[in-house]
């Protein structure tokens, strides 16, 4: 690809400010899932409460996307964007100064934190309006890169609620909102083409359209598997392999970085041979790797337990099954994250005058994904004591994303995808 050419393709500033606006809306959106290990050991829930928990953030941001979506068609995506982020930060604010005393705060605190989920509806729009059909695989995978805001959290989180508790946590992330708000604001610009008010009637109309549900289905195996696994792996670790919050925010944040970074050469590599063909292997690598950790046994238990706030194994002392899960899960994510890549390669081509539409909904989806992965994994383990259910459930649902893919590849490629200019 010609990188001068693609610079000059679009507005650079639009597209780094959307990278950065998705980044600290998404650290924000799966804040809950490495602090969860701290912040539900006070409240006292039981594991399925805490799957509970980690889950209400993906679900609030998947069902906000929509009406967040619609409003960033009549207001602009900059002016959406920047409402929905003091809202947010108004949200942490609160939990940082009065605290969070009960399952429903908790729970009322994720409904918030989901509106910053929501902004994959603001920042994916905003910066595909810039550019032409054959940069948009690129494109929307450098913005929606900004996925890697859950590996800050995996990162730093456990560490700053182990040493700082966990209400200062959310004190400390103000930090970069306030700054990301403030360059936002600053350096986003929309995009020139006329925008059409969106109404439900919108929404309505391409519901009509098979190939939309297509489109929801895929990606709420691709990005609902990564955001699902971002938000419950800590939970996991602790709970399968006995390991620390630091160290299992560490494991945790091994795996999710693969797929973040792995979203931009999905959309790469669906540009150059085909968002369809990239898809049909990578389900492949995702339902492989699902079945390969639903069959891994439990990790043994430390004889002697530190006096950390969740202490466990540290990630020194790991033992060898749960650096083999780690790789599993390094593949999947890795192949989930290039599958989002691939998936956002794809709408734009079929449904370029209702990107905006279609990006709320397609986003929607992903989010509910995500939300049913973390219940799943918590019921399994509630009912069955372990984690195989919960897994082999989505490996199925991959293999039914490939039947998929298979059955609409030739009436897809002879139609659309013959005149949009682009690999399909």
């Amino acid at each position: 690809m010609n990188w001068r050419e693609f610079k000059q393709a679009g507005h650079w500033p639009t597209l780094l400010s959307a990278f950065l606006y998705f980044d600290v809306s998404f650290m924000a959106w799966v804040v809950l899932g490495p602090l969860s290990l701290y912040l539900t050991q006070d409240l006292g829930l039981t594991i399925e409460e805490k799957f509970s928990v980690v889950a209400i953030p993906i679900l609030a941001g998947a069902l906000l996307r929509v009406p967040l979506g619609m409003l960033a068609d009549h207001l602009g995506p900059k002016l959406t964007g920047s409402l929905a982020q003091m809202v947010v930060i108004a949200g942490m604010a609160y939990a940082w100064i009065f605290g969070l005393h009960s399952k429903l705060e908790v729970e009322l605190l994720g409904v918030v934190l989901g509106l910053a989920g929501a902004s994959f509806a603001v920042a994916l729009p905003q910066a595909s309006r810039w550019y032409p059909p054959k940069y948009q695989g690129v494109v929307l995978g450098i913005a929606g890169a900004g996925n890697m805001g859950v590996v800050l959290d995996s990162l730093f989180v456990p560490w700053m609620a182990e040493h700082w508790g966990w209400q200062s946590v959310f004190g400390v992330l103000l930090i970069p909102l306030g700054i990301v708000l403030v360059l936002y604001m600053l350096m986003a610009k929309d995009a020139p083409e006329t925008r059409a008010p969106v109404t439900l009637a919108n929404y309505a109309n391409v519901l009509r359209d098979r190939d939309t549900w297509w489109f929801m289905f895929f990606y709420s195996i691709t990005f609902g598997g990564f955001v699902g696994l971002g938000n419950a792996l800590p939970l996991y670790f602790t709970n399968w392999y006995h390991t620390s919050g630091i160290a299992a925010g560490l494991m945790a944040a091994m795996v999710v970085m693969a797929g973040s970074m792995a979203r931009p050469i999905g959309g790469i590599l669906a540009d150059r041979f085909g968002g369809i063909r990239t898809l049909e292997l990578l389900f492949v690598l995702v339902a492989l790797a699902y079945m390969t950790v639903a069959m891994l046994p439990q990790g043994p238990a430390p004889v002697v337990v530190g006096d950390a706030k969740v202490a466990g194994w540290a990630l020194a002392e790991l033992p060898g099954i749960a650096w083999l899960a780690v790789a599993v899960f390094f593949l999947s994510a890795t192949a989930l994250g290039m599958g989002n890549g691939s998936v956002f390669q794809l709408v734009p081509l079929r449904f370029r005058n209702e990107i905006g539409v279609m990006t709320g909904l397609v986003g929607a989806a992903g989010g509910i994904g995500g939300f049913f992965l973390a219940k799943a994994l918590g019921i399994s383990k509630g009912m069955t004591g372990g984690f195989m259910g919960g897994f082999t459930v989505f490996a199925g649902l991959a293999v039914i994303g490939l039947f998929g893919l298979m059955a609409v590849k030739t009436r897809w490629r002879t139609t659309w995808g013959a005149v949009s200019g682009a690999q399909v």
